[in-house]
């Protein structure tokens, strides 16, 4: 499976979303029916991909999931730069560890919404987890219909 569109995702089960950055990747999950959004953790990007890759599959293992939405950090105007080439890197990376469904998400301003939503409470490893959450619940929102 390569990357798909947000609606050609599997229509049940948990999906996790991923705001990968080039120090973590924020990592969040919906329940199986996808009416919750909670964070799940921040796993270490480090030098290398392969030991955060493992640990991201392990989580989408534990909790059977259906596939990924990961952030698609596009400029303001929507045109892509070198954050967003970064991210589609990270998804063809992935998907050489495993074919799983993986579908972007537009994360413009989500780390703003996940500074404003953690209000100083959480460390960055914790914004991160929360813009995970936002990407996912953006997602299923779109999804429902309610963009």
């Amino acid at each position: 499976m390569a990357v798909v569109a947000l609606t050609d995702l599997p229509a049940d089960g948990v999906l996790i979303g991923l705001d990968p950055g080039q120090k973590r990747i924020g990592v969040a999950a919906s329940d199986a029916r996808r009416a919750m959004v909670f964070p799940v953790e921040t796993v270490n990007r480090g030098d290398r991909l392969a030991p955060a890759l493992k640990r991201l599959l392990e989580l989408y293992d534990e909790r059977a999931s259906a596939g990924f939405v990961v952030g698609l950090p596009l400029n303001m105007d929507g045109s892509k730069g070198p954050r967003t080439q970064s991210a589609e890197a990270f998804v063809r990376n992935l998907l050489k560890v495993r074919d799983v469904p993986c579908a972007f998400q537009d994360e413009r301003l989500t780390s703003a919404e996940a500074d404003d939503r953690a209000s100083g409470q959480f460390s960055a490893h914790g914004r991160d987890a929360a813009a995970a959450a936002i990407i996912l619940e953006d997602a299923l929102a779109a999804l429902r219909g309610r963009t």
